[in-house]
């Protein structure tokens, strides 16, 4: 590795111990550091990625389970956002089997009932709250019951 790349490199191995990074985002770092030389980016993402620095899988692991506790996001939502870092498909597949279903689950209905809430005396606020989840990520087969669940106990009231 050329002398002048070194402390590049140094910087990069520091950011990447702060927290995780995929391939993308960290070769985009890579070539703003050598001023847009893409061999030069090439060199360091490589030697990043081959001393573990950057792990793709790890770093899919840590975002699914991020979003899916603390944000609330489904696997749809998590796998087109995954997608768009340029993870491949089976690393996607195996990030979201690390997320804890159950912890999942029920984050997804603690989300459901408080956008329910807001939604309290709409004429159409199942349209709405079915609209909400699958944005969220969710998929229509996980959201019906919840969704049916909220508005029963509503009507029941």
């Amino acid at each position: 590795m050329e002398e002048r790349l070194k402390p590049v490199l140094s910087r990069l191995q520091a950011q990447c111990v702060r927290r995780e990074y995929c391939i993308k985002d960290i070769r985009v770092k890579a070539l703003k550091a050598v001023d847009g030389d893409a061999d030069a980016a090439d060199v360091l993402v490589e030697s990043l990625v081959a001393d573990r620095f950057v792990d793709n899988l790890r770093y899919a692991t840590a975002f699914a389970r991020e979003k899916a506790s603390l944000s609330g996001w489904g696997a749809v939502k998590i796998t087109a956002a995954l997608s768009a870092k340029g993870i491949e498909r089976e690393t996607i597949r195996e990030a979201l089997q690390e997320i804890d279903s159950g912890a999942a689950q029920r984050k997804m209905e603690t989300v459901l009932a408080a956008r329910y809430r807001t939604l309290a005396g709409d004429p159409q606020e199942k349209l709405k709250l079915l609209r909400f989840a699958l944005s969220r990520g969710y998929s229509y087969e996980e959201v019906r019951p919840v969704v049916d669940r909220l508005v029963a106990r509503q009507e029941a009231d």
